[in-house]
C-alpha cells in the first residue's frame, strides 16, 4: 500500500471497540502496513493503544436517541479533531456526518455491513406499511449519501451489486476468518457431545427452535450458547423451554474462549429464520464454524446450499422445523468419523477461499485507490 496513507480514522457508535472485522480485521490489517489508525468508539470504557491502534472514546450513549444525536456530534467533532487523510464509516447513522465531513474536502468511505433496507424490512415488530415506508425513505436517503462518498465497502457481493450502481468505487469484502484464529488440534475422540451457537441471541436467529430441537435429539448432548439475548426478555422465554435443561449459557464470551467452545464441539449451529435480510447474507459464523474444522447445520437457504454443497462440510435444514434441526444433531453425533470429515472439508474450503488474508488484499488496494484518486 502508498504510504501516502499517514493517518486513517474508523468511527462507529454502534459496534464494540472489539468488533471483529472493525478492530482484528480492518484496523489491525491496516495497522500492520505501519499506518497510524484511529477507531473511535462510543463505549465509555475510556482511551486506549492496542496494537497499534489508537481507540478514542466519546462516552458511552443512554440510549438510541442520545446515540443518535449527542453521540454522533461527540464522534463527529473527535473525528475532525484527529484530521485523518479517510474516514471509514461503519454504522448507517453516521452517514449525516460522513456528508458533513465530504463537505469539509475529506476523503469519506461506507462500510455497508448490512443490506439497511432489507434489514428494517424484517422487523415484523412493525406493520407492514411502516415497514416499506421506512425501508423507501432509508433506501432513497442511503443512496443519496453514498453517491457522494469517495467510495463504498459492502460485506457480502449481493450488497455490491446494489451500491455498484450507486458508486462505481465499491468492492465486496466478506468478514471471512482470520486463519489461524479458530483453528484446534482436536480430533474426533477428544470432542465432547455438544453443539455450539456463537452469535446474538435473538428469535428471528433460531435460538427457540435450536434450544427445542436439544430435548428432541435421541442422543444426550449439550447445547452451549455463546451470545447475548436481544431483547433481554427473550431470555425468560427460552429458558422456559424444555431444552434449557441441557444448555450451558455462556454469555458473551472472548475469542479464545470462542475458539474452546468450537474446538471441543461436534458441530457449529446457524438456522436463522428465512427474512429477507438473512437469505442472501454471509453469516460470519457459518465460516468461522468451518474455520475451527467442525460441520455445519445450516438454513437451507439456496446461497448456503451451494456453499455447505459445493464444499461437503455440513447439513442443512429446515430452520423453523425443530424436529428437523434435532435429526441433524443426532446423525452427526451418531457418525463422528463423518463428522470429522466435513469439519475437515470445512477447513480445507476456509484455507483455499473463505479467508480474510484474499479480504485483506482487496481492502489495502481499494484504500490505495481512495487515496490516490
Amino acid at each position: 500500500m502508498s504510504k501516502t496513507i499517514h493517518n486513517v480514522t474508523h468511527l462507529t457508535t454502534a459496534h464494540p471497540r472489539h468488533d471483529t472485522r472493525i478492530f482484528h480485521k480492518m484496523c489491525a490489517s491496516l495497522a500492520s502496513q505501519g499506518h497510524e489508525v484511529s477507531l473511535v468508539v462510543a463505549d465509555g470504557r475510556g482511551h486506549a493503544e492496542e496494537g497499534g491502534i489508537s481507540i478514542h472514546d466519546v462516552g458511552k450513549s443512554k440510549g438510541r436517541v442520545d446515540r443518535i444525536w449527542r453521540v454522533t456530534n461527540s464522534l463527529y467533532q473527535r473525528a475532525l479533531s484527529l484530521n485523518a487523510d479517510l474516514y471509514h464509516l461503519h454504522d448507517p447513522e453516521l452517514m449525516p456526518i460522513g456528508l458533513k465531513l465530504k463537505r469539509r474536502g475529506k476523503r469519506v468511505i461506507f462500510d455497508a455491513h448490512e443490506d439497511l433496507p432489507k434489514q428494517v424490512l424484517g422487523k415484523h415488530y412493525l406493520s407492514k406499511p411502516v415497514r416499506r415506508m421506512l425501508a423507501c425513505i432509508l433506501a432513497r436517503y442511503e443512496a443519496y449519501a453514498c453517491k457522494r462518498f469517495d467510495g463504498v465497502i459492502a460485506a457480502t457481493p449481493f450488497i455490491r451489486e446494489k451500491f455498484v450502481h450507486i458508486n462505481r468505487s465499491t468492492v465486496d469484502i466478506c468478514n471471512f476468518p482470520l486463519l489461524s484464529e479458530l483453528q484446534s488440534e482436536e480430533n474426533a475422540t477428544q470432542k465432547t457431545h455438544s453443539v455450539c451457537y456463537v452469535g446474538g441471541l435473538t428469535p428471528s436467529r433460531g435460538i427457540s427452535e435450536l434450544v427445542t430441537a436439544v430435548s428432541l435429539c435421541r442422543e444426550s448432548l449439550r447445547l452451549e450458547l455463546c451470545g447475548r439475548f436481544e431483547p433481554s426478555a427473550y431470555e425468560n422465554e427460552v429458558r422456559s423451554l424444555p431444552g434449557w435443561s441441557h444448555v450451558d449459557a455462556h454469555g458473551h464470551v472472548g475469542r479464545e474462549q470462542v475458539r474452546q467452545i468450537m474446538s471441543r464441539s461436534l458441530a457449529g449451529v446457524v438456522t436463522l429464520h428465512p427474512l429477507v435480510n438473512y437469505v442472501d447474507a454471509l453469516p460470519v459464523k457459518m465460516f468461522e464454524y468451518m474455520s475451527a474444522g467442525i460441520p455445519v447445520i445450516a438454513s437451507e437457504f439456496p446461497l448456503w446450499r451451494e456453499i455447505i454443497s459445493k464444499n461437503d462440510c455440513g447439513l442443512l435444514v429446515n430452520p423453523l422445523d425443530a424436529g428437523a434441526i434435532a435429526k441433524a444433531i443426532d446423525y452427526l453425533v451418531k457418525n463422528p468419523t463423518e463428522a470429522e470429515r466435513m469439519g475437515r472439508n470445512g477447513r480445507n474450503a476456509v484455507e483455499t477461499l473463505y479467508n480474510w488474508d484474499h479480504e485483506e488484499k482487496k481492502l489495502l488496494i481499494f484504500y490505495e485507490t481512495i487515496l490516490q484518486n
